[in-house]
């Protein structure tokens, strides 16, 4: 029979939602890789950040311990009191500095390793510069004749110049002819700036001062700060490397354990729908112990249930089939036996066996309609609590025959009614179920015997349930049929029933509407005679829908 399955409107997430998702195993390997490489990318920025700030500041106290050192030496040896003023001797100054300040070693860059001083008079000339007191040149080749004059070669040569300033970022804080007119007032002022070079410079200007007086000033500055920021620059590509290895892991597992074995699913799940078959196997998908292994166990399941659900309908149709068959055979068998009839008494017998051929025939398509009903209104309804000590109460109660009517089998409930037997189900198909039981041990009982209905809340294996028991006074069953009672079509009416009157379908039903439930259905022998069917359903505080 066919069945729909029903959708529901997705739930915002709840708090168990939440704590299911901060257990997530592949969701805890996407937020420790990704924030990994974000991490690296912090500390990196942060440490270079430190040494950018630290070096300069070190750099500052290095250029003023040493111009400190510079001037008072000069101020000892290279500066005369005078009359009136003192006055600065610059043959003596240059010796100083000869002495003080060794030649710049050969290959090596001027202002680079090892700091640049000059001292400056009071009206701004210089008297002294490290880098010429020795004699020593920059030299740097010429281009030959035609070369680097085109606009091609200076627009090339200002590109560098544009890109090396967008790589250095930094603020100049003061010119050099600023730091000397402050110098010359009194103070000692650092700053930043390009030189005449165009290297990035700190500086520290100092003024050469004997008593109160103001000779000169002298600034000792260094050019290292382009190599600290190359090495900065160098420093930082760990870091880079780093983050980049660890996006590229991270996209990588996206890869690889996410994104992969989902399309495997899909691909499996199109080869199903086009291939036409009906289950789906994936065992090194389900293997695994994550939501993508559950999603793929998932998938198997369904399909699984999906593909028993119509191995299940093929068998009932099968079985319809036969079932239909039967009285149609005896319907053909009756109508030709009675055209062949010498009398009319002998086609009155044919006639009255196809009415009663046919009644057995209504009787099977209506209770295969009711099954199908019953099946579609289990698959798309959502479940309630049902008072299932009421529901039996008061079905009991609707058995009972019209007031100073005697009823040929009494139906009466066992028992003080019960509170609290509430279960998660369907009201309908569940009073189908108890209908079918009553109706069916009624069926078996004697005239002037008793139907009785009970119902318990016990412990089971899984927790507690409602236990509803229906006994009656008959035969009882077989020991070999108490299985076989619950297939479909099956019969065994006690003597004197009238044929065709049962389809077999009541108890096949009650099966499938309480295992649909959750439950169990099971058929016992009384001691001291008679059939009893028990329903287990599990109580609602535990059971699950």
């Amino acid at each position: 029979m066919a069945s729909a399955i029903g959708t529901t409107k997705p739930e915002r997430p709840r708090a168990e939602d939440w704590r299911a998702f901060a257990r997530s195993r592949i969701a805890r390997i996407i937020f420790l890789w990704n924030f990994a490489g974000l991490l690296f990318l912090i500390v990196g920025v942060l440490l270079l950040t430190e040494m950018r700030a630290g070096l300069t500041e070190a750099q500052f106290r290095n250029l003023r311990t040493q111009g400190e050192l510079i001037t008072n030496l000069l101020i000892e040896t290279g500066t005369v009191e005078g009359d009136p003023f003192p006055y600065v001797n610059e043959s003596a100054v240059q010796q100083v500095m000869q002495r003080i300040l060794p030649p710049i070693a050969e290959g090596a860059r001027p202002g680079v390793g090892r700091p640049r001083v000059r001292l400056f008079s009071a009206d701004g000339r210089t008297i002294a510069d490290s880098d010429v007191i020795h004699g020593t040149l920059d030299e740097q080749p010429l281009p030959d004749i035609g070369e680097g004059s085109s606009f091609s070669d200076r627009l090339g040569r200002a590109a560098q110049r544009v890109e090396y300033l967008r790589l250095t970022p930094w603020n100049p804080t003061i010119s050099l002819e600023e730091e000397q007119q402050r110098a010359l007032r009194g103070e000692i002022v650092s700053g930043e700036r390009l030189n005449e070079k165009g290297e990035r410079v700190v500086s520290v200007t100092l003024p050469l001062r004997r008593v109160q007086q103001v000779m000169g000033a002298v600034t000792i500055e260094s050019a290292d700060v382009e190599r600290i920021l190359v090495a900065e620059r160098a420093s930082m590509i760990p870091f880079m490397l780093g983050a980049t290895v660890a996006i590229f892991l991270s996209s990588l597992l996206l890869a690889l354990f996410i994104a992969h074995p989902i399309r495997r699913l899909a691909t499996a799940a199109d080869s199903l729908r086009l291939s036409g078959m009906t289950r789906l196997s994936l065992p090194d998908v389900s293997r695994r112990k994550d939501e993508i292994g559950a999603l793929g166990h998932s998938l198997e399941a369904m399909t699984n249930a999906l593909a028993d659900r119509i191995d299940a309908n093929e068998r009932f149709a099968a079985d319809v089939s036969h079932e239909i068959k039967n009285p149609l055979a005896s319907i053909q068998s009756a109508v030709a036996s009675a055209r062949a009839a010498p009398n009319p008494e002998q086609q009155a017998q044919m006639l009255a066996i196809v009415a009663q051929d046919v009644q057995r025939l209504d009787r099977l398509v209506t209770d295969i309609a009711r099954a199908s009903r019953i099946e579609t209104e289990t698959a798309r309804g959502d479940l309630d609590k049902v008072d299932l000590g009421n529901l039996l109460f008061e079905l009991t109660r609707a058995y009972a025959p019209p007031p100073g009517e005697l009823a040929p089998v009494a139906i009466a409930f066992r028992g003080a009614r019960p509170e609290g037997a509430f279960v998660l189900g369907q009201a309908g198909p569940l009073g189908q179920v108890f209908r079918n039981l009553i109706d069916n041990a009624r069926s078996f009982s004697a005239e002037g015997g008793e139907v009785l209905v009970s119902l318990a809340i016990a412990r089971g294996k899984d927790g507690q349930m409602v236990r509803a028991v229906v006994e009656d006074s008959g035969p009882g069953i077989p020991p070999e049929n108490l299985e076989t009672i619950f297939e479909r079509f099956y019969t065994q009416r006690p003597k004197g029933a009238a044929f065709g009157g049962n389809s077999g379908l009541g108890l096949s039903i009650a099966r499938q509407i309480i295992t649909a439930h959750g439950g169990r259905i099971f058929a016992e022998n009384r001691d001291e005679g008679g059939a009893r069917l028990v329903v287990e359903l599990p109580l609602a505080a535990t059971a699950k829908p």
